[in-house]
């Protein structure tokens, strides 16, 4: 007798956290990225520490790739990884560098982080991602917060029209990065998608390779560790944890999770240059996380719409039951009736 199979275990709960955490580790990776590029860009130039930062974290991923040995990505996901390579690990690290060295790191915070507008409205045309009215909602907030950022620190000092323009620049090949990448993830893991992804940005930047070893030769040793910092955290890890969360929610929604970095931004100059965030750009801090509270909050409304046809189902095949059921009693009613209706006109035929 053929053993009754056993019942395929649903997956838990408790592993919906693992995706929002991968999310607040690359904020925060990201974030402390803006103030160690300020750092190390007063000894490197913005190619060869581009180039740096991408051998960094290239040797570091591709190292942890080897040990896994998860191998390389289906074909399909080529496209994708080609794409993120060029102009997310290569244009926008080049171009944000360049224009970190014009404008300061919390304006350079904010005016990227149009990204996730940028996201958002690609991510709905391009892969015909749905663009829910909390998500505009949170956009919007955490925009203004950004917007609030970005206008409390102007007074530090002037921001060169040309430094906004690269940000804008980084901005758009940020954008178009994200959105390239997310296809590729449902052909390669996050670690493969990334590793690759990182490759293809250094070969792009292997040009820079002659100023990379004049720089280093001359830099302090902090501007090194600052540039090896970025390869390693900023780099290997946070675009491994960006790439794990992002398989498994819309770009959109993730894009809307970096409104928080320049909020961070800021934090961490206060903590790390000494300086001493106004009152208008905490409120802009604020606005930044309430938005992104914001957007990521899914109602009951929305739980129960991610999968309609499972109750639905259950109620059609209830009510198929309870038809069926009503049926058979029906005619087994029916069949007693004839047997008692025989059985009588059986007994008047017997009569005298």
């Amino acid at each position: 007798m053929a053993k009754p199979s056993s019942p395929t275990p649903e997956p838990t709960s408790h592993q919906g956290w693992r995706a929002p955490a991968a999310a607040c580790v690359t904020v925060l990776l990201w974030a402390s990225a803006f103030v160690s590029i300020r750092s190390a860009g007063a000894a490197y130039s913005p190619g060869a520490l581009a180039l740096g930062r991408l051998l960094t974290g290239s040797l570091a991923l591709g190292t942890l790739l080897l040990l896994r040995r998860e191998g390389l990505p289906a074909r399909a996901a080529w496209p994708g990884i080609l794409w993120s390579g060029l102009l997310w690990f290569g244009l926008y690290t080049v171009v944000l560098n360049q224009a970190e060295r014009l404008v300061d790191a919390g304006t350079a915070a904010m005016v990227v982080n149009i990204g996730p507008l940028l996201i958002a409205l690609l991510g709905s045309r391009v892969l015909g991602e749905a663009l829910p009215g909390r998500l505009l909602v949170g956009m919007g907030v955490s925009f203004a917060g950004a917007v609030v950022v970005g206008l409390s620190m102007t007074g530090h000092g002037d921001a060169p029209v040309l430094g906004v323009a690269l940000c804008v620049v980084a901005a758009v090949a940020y954008a178009a990065g994200v959105v390239g990448q997310k296809p590729a993830l449902r052909h390669g893991s996050a670690l493969q998608i990334t590793t690759f992804g990182c490759l293809v940005g250094t070969v792009a930047c292997l040009p820079f390779c002659g100023a990379l070893v004049s720089d280093a030769a001359r830099a302090p040793l902090t501007a090194t560790l600052n540039m090896v910092y970025l390869g390693l955290f900023p780099t290997a890890l946070a675009f491994t944890t960006w790439a794990y969360a992002l398989a498994r929610t819309t770009a959109g929604r993730m894009g809307a999770t970096t409104y928080a970095v320049p909020a961070l931004v800021v934090a961490l100059s206060w903590l790390l240059l000494d300086e001493v965030p106004a009152p208008l750009t905490v409120g802009g801090g604020l606005l930044c996380l309430a938005g992104v509270a914001v957007s990521r909050m899914r109602t009951q409304t929305g739980l129960t719409r991610r999968n309609p046809a499972e109750p639905v189902e259950g109620r059609r095949h209830d009510a198929q039951g309870r038809g069926t059921e009503r049926s058979r009693t029906g005619r087994q009613e029916a069949d007693r009736e004839a047997a008692r209706e025989t059985g009588r006109e059986t007994a008047r035929g017997a009569r005298p």
